[in-house]
């Protein structure tokens, strides 16, 4: 009976490991953070963020959500193949004075959780 107990605490630790897991789909060429440093007032700013399919099949980029209407995203909508090089554009509308961090999530097609990129500085 102990045995039994056991063998099945085991398989459900197993298995729940096996869900907790997010292996990504993709490696970044690109710090995941990017700092703007000090900008001025009402000038937009743009950043290039790069990154490489590694898996064998071609990927999709499903969504980019950002946490506020002064941050948008612009990406290419068409299949990156296998071992190739993608990119995503952020760019910041500093409308508002002071100090800002903005955190981004990419949505990958078979990737179950998002890549989590952020983008900083300090408005003028």
């Amino acid at each position: 009976m102990k045995f039994y107990f056991w063998a099945n605490l085991l398989f459900l630790g197993l298995l729940w490991q096996g869900f907790s897991i997010n292996s990504s789909v993709i490696a970044w060429l690109t710090a995941s953070e990017y700092n703007f440093g000090e900008i001025p007032q009402y000038k937009e700013q743009s950043h290039r963020f790069y990154f490489k399919n590694i898996t064998r099949e071609s990927l999709f980029i499903d969504n980019v959500r950002t946490t506020c209407g002064c941050t948008a995203s612009e990406w290419e909508k068409k299949a990156i193949l296998p071992d190739s090089i993608g990119s995503i554009n952020i760019i910041y509308d500093a409308k508002q004075l002071g100090a800002f961090k903005k955190k981004i999530k990419v949505f990958f097609a078979n990737q179950r959780l998002p890549e989590v990129l952020f983008v900083e500085g300090l408005v003028q």
